[in-house]
């Protein structure tokens, strides 16, 4: 399910040494005559699985062709739910996910933790630190990330909350 939206070009996403376009939009088409403004189509696809496209990867004017609504970038394999810990790069943070695992020795649990990086859309602008996120498998990115940010939930705003640990 894929659709092109209409919206007014802008020259703020140009900041890269190389030209930023979408490889799915045709920029050189011939003006017609009478039509006032300048306007651009926009690519913007369902990842499907029951995720919604934000509005503002439908609406905005960025250009990030790693983004799955955006970019040429399927997401398949695995769902993971995790917490923000760091937003120090560039499209990039750093999810923490907390598990229990069981030692059978003492019929008892001890806490773990692994750190995982996943690349997150400009489409996501207000993420902070804390915040609860859904990530899905994608092919690889870079050296270390695999997965990609498709959903973000806002962390509560009081301190005496259940949390997983």
């Amino acid at each position: 399910c894929f659709w092109y939206a209409r919206s007014v070009f802008v020259m703020e996403h140009q900041t890269e040494r190389a030209y930023q376009k979408q490889d799915a939009v045709f920029e050189n088409k011939k003006r017609v005559l009478g039509r006032a403004g300048k306007s651009g189509l926009r690519f913007v696809k369902n990842i499907g699985l029951g995720f919604k496209t934000p509005t503002e990867a439908k609406e905005g004017t960025y250009i990030d062709k790693k983004c799955p609504f955006t970019g040429n970038v399927s997401i398949r394999g695995r769902i993971l739910t995790g917490v923000v810990k760091s937003l120090k790069m560039k499209h990039t943070v750093i999810i923490r996910r907390d598990y229990l695992h069981y030692i059978k020795k003492y019929n008892r649990f001890e806490k773990r933790h692994k750190n995982l990086s996943a690349h997150i859309s400009p489409c996501f602008r207000d993420v902070v630190l804390g915040d609860q996120v859904t990530v899905g498998q994608c092919r690889p990115l870079s050296k270390t990330v695999r997965f990609n940010v498709i959903r973000v939930a806002k962390q509560g705003g009081s301190k005496k909350q259940f949390k997983k640990f």
